[in-house]
């Protein structure tokens, strides 16, 4: 992805998305953007010199803040910044011109921890008196010394989800280098060639923005984007990755030893993969700089384990290094650890932003940067996700999902004035059981002291406990942790009262539920995870309150949930136990799912919100 258009695409996947047809219900007026101009002029060996253009006015007071700055992304290994020239065209029709000292270069945050990553860098564009009316002008040239790719180019574009008065790009070819083009949303317009080059033009075809629905997958996956590449398909991509990694993930007597002692006592491939990528994510820290920004040639996997830090191709040779060194064959795989799930008809690296392993004789994927997820199990943002493995060539696709399962024990004892004690005692497994170790590993003791107090004030209640943080060493498939304490006003007594009969403590089977009911009607694909969650609470009230009314009893079933709810009384206390599973074909729904579903979510979310009437005198 081209540096100067990042802070262009930010905007995509925070606000709105054009779709033509639909109301207008995202367009923020807030700026209008007079004018985009992104041109290229392209070298046979890749290299580049991009002139960006771009006008905009400030339509509203709350723009002021967040457009006074542009920020210019670009690479120091690979980039320069020759040419910013900017100026604040005033309302009155004043001209503030930006001086040299308003443009600031300073280091990309994400790259700051580790000084083998300090190549991201951003010239920050600061404009003076910036008022409601003002047309901000900014014009930058950026040459790109040496390309990604040998001899190749590629680029992937969006909108801005503003009013856009007019947004070309331009691409100026040498004629040996056929662009391959991927277009929605733009149209090719008619430029001039001058001889020895081909130009392309495309124009963005305005029109109404629709918001983005909540869960909703990519714009990229349905909206208007633009994708161009001299890669006529994705193999000829999967080779060019290959040939710049060819030879990092090489093994020494280091590397050697390492996955010996790793995998002495281990038995079977699987095992000691599981071993080997396990070691790669609590060892090696994770330094973020992505694959279509940072470059795309990892460092040697023995600098790597020298320096104990790498971003995701440093992890991905490390840990292919390791594996053979095991005698286990392995491959580095390209997919998008966004909500990306559909890949542009020619190759771009504008979705590949994440580099994963690949384990063929296993049909295992591994990702070792995943600091909170144990090895053998994806982040959500990888599953069901195209993956180009690079070392075969062939398009495949990670797993849609995984066993995970939440379990929640608890338990109420209700006293005549309303006030409480409690238990609470949950247990995850499978794919989420290290995410919440790792949380209260990384929660510092004075905070989870104060844990028990901000659970119940998240659920309106006041008081205090003891956290109980179960077993935090290891990874297992299993983890348990609990809690217990007063609740000062958990029941409205005397006098009669309703009592809840769902609490979401720390990502409930409510919680779960109420986000499937987040949007009335959708007209974008979403995205469904999986579900096995049960939740048991119990109540014991004490001599003087008296139950006087509780729900009915509720099973419902479709083809892909299932949901049972039972209230139980036995004496003076009462059970409310609930289940569901929610299984699909992928992690994908369709806006048809959705109105199928509906009636049945909005069933389960009207049960979810019952109440258990009781009353003391």
């Amino acid at each position: 992805m081209p540096y100067g258009l990042l802070a262009l695409l930010c905007c995509v996947f925070a606000l709105c998305c054009p779709n033509a047809g639909a109301a207008d219900t995202g367009t923020d007026p807030s700026v209008v953007i007079d004018n985009y101009v992104q041109h290229f002029v392209v070298n046979p060996d890749g290299s580049y010199t991009l002139t960006v253009d771009n006008a905009k006015t400030i339509a509203q007071q709350r723009a002021v803040q967040a457009h006074s700055q542009y920020y210019i992304s670009y690479n120091s290994a690979l980039d320069e910044v020759t040419q910013v020239d900017a100026v604040n065209r005033k309302s009155d029709g004043r001209r503030v011109v930006v001086q040299s000292e308003q443009i600031k270069d300073q280091q990309e945050a994400q790259s700051a921890e580790a000084p083998m990553f300090q190549d991201t860098r951003l010239k920050i564009v600061v404009f003076p008196e910036v008022e409601v009316g003002d047309q901000l002008v900014v014009r930058y040239v950026l040459k790109r010394r040496q390309a990604l790719f040998p001899g190749q180019f590629e680029d992937l574009s969006s909108s801005q989800f503003y009013v856009n008065k007019q947004f070309h790009l331009i691409y100026d070819m040498p004629e040996s280098m056929p662009l391959h083009a991927d277009a929605a949303g733009f149209v090719p317009v008619p430029i001039d060639s001058p001889p020895g080059r081909r130009r392309y033009q495309w124009q963005y075809v305005g029109g109404p923005n629709e918001r983005i629905e909540a869960e909703s997958v990519s714009y990229l996956d349905y909206g208007k984007r633009l994708a161009v590449s001299t890669f006529p398909d994705y193999p000829s991509l999967a080779r060019a990755y290959d040939a710049r990694a060819r030879g990092k993930a090489q093994g020494n007597a280091a590397i050697a030893a390492l996955a010996r002692r790793i995998g002495a006592q281990l038995e079977g491939p699987r095992a000691r993969a599981l071993a080997l990528s396990e070691w790669v994510r609590r060892n090696i820290r994770y330094v973020a700089v992505y694959v279509g920004n940072g470059g795309v040639v990892p460092h040697d996997a023995a600098a790597v384990l020298e320096n104990r830090y790498g971003d995701c191709k440093d992890h991905a040779v490390l840990l292919e290094a390791l594996l053979g060194a095991a005698g286990i064959d392995s491959s580095a795989a390209l997919v998008n650890s966004g909500n990306a799930y559909r890949l542009p008809g020619i190759p771009t690296l504008g979705v590949f932003n994440h580099v994963i392993t690949y384990v063929p004789s296993l049909d295992l994927y591994l990702d070792s940067t995943a600091a909170s997820i144990a090895a053998g199990y994806l982040p959500p943002s990888v599953l069901g996700k195209p993956a180009l493995l690079v070392r075969s060539g062939m398009l495949a696709r990670t797993p849609s999902a995984q066993v995970e399962k939440n379990r929640t024990r608890t338990l109420f004892r209700v006293k005549k004035d309303g006030s409480s004690h409690f238990s609470v005692a949950k247990i995850t497994a499978g794919a989420i059981a290290e995410p919440y170790r790792q949380a209260v590993r990384d929660t510092r003791q004075a905070e989870r002291a104060l844990f028990v107090q901000r659970m119940l004030a998240g659920i309106g209640q006041s008081g205090g406990g003891v956290f109980d943080p179960g077993k935090l060493d290891g990874s297992g498939d299993e983890y348990r942790m609990g809690f217990a304490g007063t609740s000062d006003n958990f029941a409205n007594l005397p006098g009669p009262t309703g009592l809840a009969t769902t609490f979401n403590f720390w990502g409930g089977l409510g919680d779960a539920i109420f986000a499937f009911g987040q949007e009335k009607e959708r007209s974008q694909d979403f995205v469904c995870a999986g579900l096995d969650m049960e939740d048991e609470i119990g109540f014991e009230f004490a001599r003087g309150v008296r139950i006087l009314a509780l729900p009915k009893a509720l099973t419902l079933r479709d083809a892909n949930f299932s949901y049972r709810a039972d209230y139980i009384r036995k004496g003076n206390s009462v059970t409310v136990r609930r289940r569901v599973t929610f299984r699909h074909d992928g992690i994908v729904c369709t806006p048809a799912d959705h109105r199928r579903m509906q009636g049945l979510v909005e069933r389960m979310m009207r049960d979810l919100k019952s109440q258990i009437i009781v009353t003391s005198l």
